[in-house]
């Protein structure tokens, strides 16, 4: 089966790897970026036939430019969503956009004929505001909002999924949708242009964390979140699924002990000691993008994916292969200097 889809965040790093692979199967793929002006760069670094690619200016907060995006399209893959770096001075500043986007999505969707609609969500959504009880969630699990110290990003998260599911089941008639939560989201480089998730690398390699705090994550290769999402959008019978995409849970100083295991000399500036948790604390106080790092201290966030092998007959690659295809593209693209 081969078909036209929408992928929306069409210059991100999920959605690279998406358009690649459908393109690669056969597909035509109409691309949401914000400024054409970004059309030639990222056509040059996807790669792709570019006879099967389209690219269309619209954003997650306005309907200029939604309607032609999606016109002849009978998929979409809803990427798009405000991830920065730092904290935000409002929830707000993240909610809104990624409620807002999801929702002006499936709208135009529905109104086009979409048959299938995959949000890309996150373990974010899932697996916060449960407190320290527990070290493994799954698709039944939600993150709990009326806990006051859910950031703002899996706040978003949580927002624009619930919203995006309670307005399929009011308004979406036979449209089939899916979601698709990944974790932290490793692997190849695909162009200079970071996600926020590569910067944890980057970050140890420089040795710009002089000790590991005592956070983690779960680890996910983007190519296998790409093709969690390629098999959510092509299987059978995909109808209201929400599909986990993690592997193990690593913290800090795990990750750092792989890098220096496998990087040698290239890795000698990653630190493995493991930071107190009073020193991030006292640190948080001066740099307040650190108070979303002191919440996570002591918290295991595992997540079960399962659902999504059974279901889709997908698999994943290891931890250690997603940590040094990333630490390798930096070096290799000289964004890191070792």
């Amino acid at each position: 089966m081969a078909g036209t889809a929408l992928v929306t965040g069409g210059s991100g790093y999920i959605a690279g790897f998406l358009i690649r692979q459908l393109i690669a199967n056969g597909w035509t793929v109409h691309a949401t970026v914000r400024s054409l002006k970004r059309e030639p760069e990222v056509r040059g670094w996807l790669d792709v036939d570019n006879g099967k690619l389209e690219f269309f200016a619209a954003d997650l907060e306005h309907d200029a430019g939604w309607a032609e995006a999606i016109a002849g399209c009978t998929h979409v893959a809803h990427v798009a969503s405000p991830f920065p770096l730092g904290v935000p001075k409002h929830a707000d500043e993240l909610v809104v956009p990624a409620r807002e986007g999801a929702l002006r999505a499936l709208r135009f969707a529905r109104a086009a004929g979409v048959k299938r609609f995959i949000l890309t969500s996150s373990m974010a959504a899932i697996a916060y505001g449960h407190g320290k009880g527990r070290d493994l969630y799954d698709e039944a699990d939600w993150t709990n909002l009326a806990n006051p110290d859910v950031m703002p990003y899996p706040r978003s998260k949580t927002v624009a999924e619930r919203a995006a599911r309670d307005w399929v089941a009011a308004e979406g008639g036979d449209m089939e949708f899916a979601s698709v939560n990944p974790a932290a989201v490793f692997g190849p480089l695909l162009s200079d242009d970071l996600s926020t998730s590569i910067e944890v690398v980057k970050q140890l390699l420089e040795g710009k964390v002089p000790m590991c705090p005592d956070v983690g994550f779960g680890i996910i290769d983007v190519r296998d979140v790409a093709d969690l999402h390629y098999r959510a959008l092509t299987a059978e019978e995909i109808k209201n699924e929400r599909f986990v995409c993690s592997g193990p849970f690593l913290k800090f100083i795990d990750v750092a002990h792989i890098l220096k295991a496998n990087l040698g000399e290239q890795a000698r500036k990653v630190p493995t000691r493991k930071m107190p948790d009073w020193l991030l604390k006292l640190l948080a106080i001066v740099r307040p993008e650190l108070k979303q790092v002191v919440a996570e201290l002591g918290n295991v966030r595992g997540g079960d994916s399962s659902h999504a092998m059974e279901r889709l007959g997908w698999t994943m690659r290891t931890p250690d292969e997603a940590l040094l295809a990333t630490a390798n593209g930096l070096i290799e693209r000289g964004i890191v200097k070792v």
